[in-house]
Parts: C-alpha cells; sequence; structure tokens
C-alpha cells in the first residue's frame, strides 16, 4: 500500500481564480483545472527563477515530485492555450502558511484575522475559505 501524498507548501493563493480565452464567452468554454501546487510550481520555477531544489525545497517535496508537478502543470497550461479552454486555478493536496479567504462579493484575497473593508453592505458571511 502506497504512503498517502504529503501536504505541498504554499505561502499564498493566486490573485485570481483562473483565465480564459479572450473574445469567447465563458459559457461556451471548457474548464481545464489547474491544481494550486502546480500554480505554485510554475510560480517558483518560472517566476520567481527558483532552482528545482529551492522550489521543491519551499513544496516541501522531492526534487523527482517537483518535476511530475511542474510537468503536469506545463502540459494544462499548453492544452488550454492550444484547445482554448478555461483555465480554473483550485484543488490539489497543498497546505497554506496562513488560512485564506476570497470575498464572494469582490474577489480579493483576505488572510484569516485581516479586517475586509467593501464598497457595500457585505459581511463575514462574504469571505469563502480557499482550501485544496
Amino acid at each position: 500500500m502506497a504512503r498517502p501524498p504529503q501536504k505541498r507548501k504554499m505561502e499564498s493563493p493566486p490573485l485570481m481564480m483562473g483565465y480564459k480565452p479572450f473574445g469567447i464567452p465563458r459559457q461556451k468554454l471548457d474548464k481545464l483545472e489547474l491544481h494550486f501546487d502546480e500554480f505554485e510550481a510554475i510560480r517558483l520555477l518560472d517566476y520567481e527563477g527558483m532552482t528545482q531544489e529551492e522550489a521543491a525545497d519551499h513544496m516541501n517535496v522531492s526534487r523527482p515530485t517537483l518535476t511530475r508537478i511542474y510537468e503536469s502543470a506545463r502540459k494544462a497550461i499548453a492544452q488550454a492555450l492550444v484547445e482554448g479552454k478555461m483555465i480554473v486555478i483550485e484543488g490539489g493536496n497543498i497546505e497554506f502558511e496562513q488560512h485564506w479567504f476570497r470575498c464572494k462579493c469582490c474577489y480579493q484575497l483576505v488572510k484569516e484575522g485581516e479586517n475586509h473593508v467593501h464598497q457595500t453592505n457585505s459581511d463575514e458571511n462574504d469571505l469563502l475559505p480557499i482550501e485544496s
């Protein structure tokens, strides 16, 4: 029996919930899921410029595991670009360093304990927990 996979560490969720091709109504698009850990691998390696060893350590995974996560992310992004699919960033086996919420009215990210000031009459119930 294989041991359960370790949770991958992530500082914070992405600012956005996903991407969609320009000029095509969302209702007509197929959805492709990019997991939080796949997003984090792309962020650390391609955006932050970390080595695979640094990124693996940052995410609390082995280098071969990071490579598999990264390859899966690249394949998903390529498929979305070539086939014109919407990318939704959610799910995966991750653990945030803090608890995060997203306002369901304005989609702003809010850390646990932070005050969220919204233009309308929103309350705490407007904050949805971000989970894997």
